[in-house]
């Protein structure tokens, strides 16, 4: 999360991860390493960490199932954060039961992380179990349409989406089309900043709070984001400033972290576009259990409510 110039699944002790599939092939990330693993065999699961996109994405172009959990639903301790109010670790895996499986193993509470404390469920539902094509008969999906904006090379993408739907209307649901998220939810999801000033904000307080001021060792003396950029810009094997550090250097010029009162009005903002003018909205509105959309399309708006 530190560059603008990199590449997917790029670091600096391992060099450069490449997609499975196809020669030289994007992975995808954050979770390139896990999404690879898994993709090849290496493991029958792996665990990816999301803030918006990096589980689901790498999951997307590995050919994998990727379960991206609510926000406190799987423990984040000792994860290395960004926003506490968008992190969540979800397995990644070569079928849908599979994921099922890990989930249900990782799934519940945790004293390290009073996210978790909210969970509704005990027992916690039986996710292995769901994975029935019974499951879905009686369910109301809702495909909100004005949130898929493609381009021409996503044909393929919206032709197997649009097969899919018709997967899930013969497994019994029913699928309610052409919903719409509110304009003032559409317009702040494309062309506002709140989502990355709530991000800045909360990498700068998380980030020392929740990881490196637990660390029993810390050889680098590093305590904070500027002590990592710091550290970064002067390691060699980070390649800067070919690979720069232009995410964590908009974090610290933002000049405020999630204690100052201007967060909370940008995160206002987050709750509003996702929650009763966007996917929360609709949700209700309509009676629906689930919405339903093309990977590429997905991540970024659920992620705003956690």
């Amino acid at each position: 999360m530190d560059k603008m110039n990199n590449t997917d699944g790029w670091s600096a002790y391992g060099g450069q991860t490449q997609g499975v599939y196809v020669p030289d092939e994007d992975p995808s990330g954050s979770s390139s390493g896990s999404g690879v693993s898994s993709a090849l065999g290496l493991a029958l699961a792996a665990l990816g960490t999301e803030t918006s996109g990096s589980i689901l994405s790498p999951s997307e172009n590995n050919n994998l199932v990727g379960i991206k959990p609510t926000v406190g639903l799987t423990s984040r301790a000792l994860v290395i954060p960004i926003s506490q109010r968008q992190d969540t670790v979800g397995p990644m895996a070569r079928t849908v039961k599979d994921a099922a499986y890990l989930l249900q193993a990782i799934a519940g509470k945790d004293l390290d992380d009073n996210y978790t404390s909210a969970i509704p469920y005990d027992p916690l539902p039986n996710y292995v179990a769901a994975c029935n094509y019974s499951s879905l008969r009686g369910k109301r999906i809702g495909i909100p349409r004005n949130v898929i904006y493609p381009e021409p090379e996503d044909q393929a993408v919206l032709a197997a989406f649009e097969a899919a739907i018709q997967t899930v209307k013969h497994a019994g649901a029913t699928v309610v089309d052409d919903l719409n998220i509110t304009p003032y939810a559409l317009d702040q999801y494309l062309n506002g900043n709140a989502s990355l000033i709530v991000l800045e904000a909360d990498f700068v307080s998380d980030l020392p709070d929740n990881y490196l001021s637990k660390l029993t060792y810390n050889p680098e003396n590093v305590h904070n984001l500027e002590d990592v950029r710091n550290f970064t810009q002067s390691f060699p094997p980070e390649d800067y400033p070919d690979r720069d550090t232009g995410v964590w250097d908009g974090a610290l010029a933002l000049g405020f972290n999630n204690t100052d009162p201007r967060f909370w009005a940008e995160y206002q903002i987050n709750l509003q576009t996702a929650g009763p003018q966007g996917i929360l909205g609709l949700l209700t509105n309509y009676s629906l259990d689930a919405l339903m959309l093309p990977t590429d399309f997905s991540p970024g708006l659920p992620a705003l409510v956690g």
